[in-house]
């Protein structure tokens, strides 16, 4: 099934998270069972709709919560901890900026809203019931999944409770879920799971996590961007961030985790071929649109050049013989460094002089200089690091009427092949049967590619 690539430059949710993976193509009818088998599932709805963000189409998800229950997920002034926001009277309940069109499906056990026009009054607060990790993992249990998708979410809610309770200063067992642990986020986290498992990735990888800044408001108050929770998730896991100069919470706790959860690596160092995209809208609306993209993904076929680093570490003499300069680059070759030879420069002075240069792996970097003072006389060396790519190469050994020759070859990048005799073994040839260079060259090349019938 190739790999999953997800974009987070604009942040990263659950629901975001859910709708990119199942416009992606991932398996509705899985994700239909595991949630109308939750323990839980007479609490909820959920439905699917086609959004409009930024001129763009995308895929939202929504959790309806029964019984009353709702969020402020949508009040901006609320959320940003600017005074009450609409709390205490009736509001729409609307996406930002969205056009919504005709639902695409909805569930089994929920309802469509393809225009998000139901309101609800807000007498007094609702809040979830609180719960801990023990019960989360119950309500997981319950569901009809597979058990690599039970996996995820588990692990994604591990990582929820080990965030907040660092958070909170408390022990993991002691952490009562607040926002994290309403349903509307259990219904996420399986989700996400569910549909990620079902496209069986070889790999998954996603771009650093981008958030904003400023405050955002929760169960206990008012709290910074990024809040705690995320900041904790990044550092225990390893997570790479960046800002975006946007008010506002763009990466959530629950993404964050699911992203953590879905063992992301950085993004992919191959070239690749894009076989889906999914667009997932989240809620908010910020200066920025609320976007989660999923690409599905293979390594593009045919010969790929590898791309690695080296260190190129050089130095300058000019009171050095040159047998001695030759002495030098021949010890670093034979201890390890890729290239090593010597330029002709101007030093100081007008003086005519020699630069010493040195190709390596970064981590021969150290033994490299320090070989590079024992075996010259410079006081200094100076490195940096690079790229380089080098194309896929092989080497076989062919027979010829004069003997066994190494034969290498590269493939180019539009698949063409070229080879080449290895010098040593053409020289100790010609050595060996009195047969000046040239001419063993030709005959030993022309062998070759009678044998093979490919160009040399």
């Amino acid at each position: 099934m190739g790999s999953l690539y997800i974009d987070c430059s604009l942040g990263v949710s659950g629901d975001m998270l859910v709708a990119a993976l199942l416009d992606a193509g991932a398996d509705s009818a899985a994700l239909d069972r595991a949630l109308s088998s939750l323990s839980v599932a007479d609490e909820f709805e959920i439905a699917i709709s086609t959004v409009t963000k930024a001129g763009m189409r995308a895929c939202d998800f929504d959790v309806v919560l029964r019984h009353g229950h709702e969020t402020h997920d949508h009040d901006m002034a609320y959320l940003h901890g600017h005074g009450e926001g609409r709390c205490g009277r009736a509001h729409e309940h609307a996406h930002e900026d969205d056009d919504h069109h005709c639902c695409e499906h909805a569930h089994a056990h929920g309802h469509a809203h393809g225009d998000h026009d139901h309101q609800h009054e807000h007498a007094h607060e609702h809040h979830h019931e609180h719960r801990n990790l023990h019960d989360v993992m119950a309500i997981i249990d319950s569901a009809q999944m597979t058990q690599s998708a039970r996996a995820i979410a588990a692990r994604a809610f591990e990582i929820l409770a080990q965030a907040e309770a660092r958070a909170h200063g408390l022990p993991v067992d002691q952490v009562h879920f607040h926002e994290v642990g309403a349903i509307d986020s259990i219904v996420d986290i399986v989700s996400a799971a569910v549909l990620a498992d079902s496209l069986d990735p070889d790999a998954v990888y996603a771009t650093p996590l981008a958030d904003g800044h400023g405050t955002i408001r929760c169960q206990h108050g008012v709290i910074p961007v990024p809040v705690p929770a995320v900041v904790n998730i990044c550092r225990a896991c390893e997570l790479p961030t960046s800002h975006l100069d946007v008010e506002g919470e763009l990466v959530t706790p629950t993404g964050a985790a699911l992203i953590a959860a879905l063992d992301a690596r950085r993004a992919p160092d191959f070239p690749y071929t894009i076989l889906a995209t999914g667009m997932g809208a989240g809620k908010r609306g910020y200066s920025v649109p609320s976007l989660v993209r999923v690409h599905r993904i293979e390594r593009a076929r045919g010969p790929q050049p590898h791309v690695d680093g080296v260190i190129k570490l050089e130095c300058d003499v000019d009171d050095q013989s040159a047998e001695g300069m030759a002495h030098a680059a021949q010890a670093l070759v034979r201890d390890g460094a890729l290239e090593a030879h010597w330029l002709p420069v101007f030093g100081k002075k007008g003086r005519p002089a020699y630069q010493l240069q040195v190709i390596a792996a970064p981590q021969d970097a150290e033994r490299m200089r320090r070989l590079m003072f024992l075996e010259t006389t410079t006081i200094g060396v100076r490195w940096t690091m690079m790229d380089r790519e080098v194309l896929e190469r092989s080497e076989r050994v062919d027979q010829t009427s004069l003997g066994p020759v190494r034969v290498k070859t590269v493939v180019l990048p539009d698949g063409e092949h070229r080879s080449k005799p290895e010098y040593e073994d053409v020289a100790r040839i010609s050595s060996r049967e009195g047969i000046a260079f040239p001419d063993a060259l030709v005959q030993i090349t022309a062998e070759i590619r009678a044998g093979r019938n490919t160009d040399l």
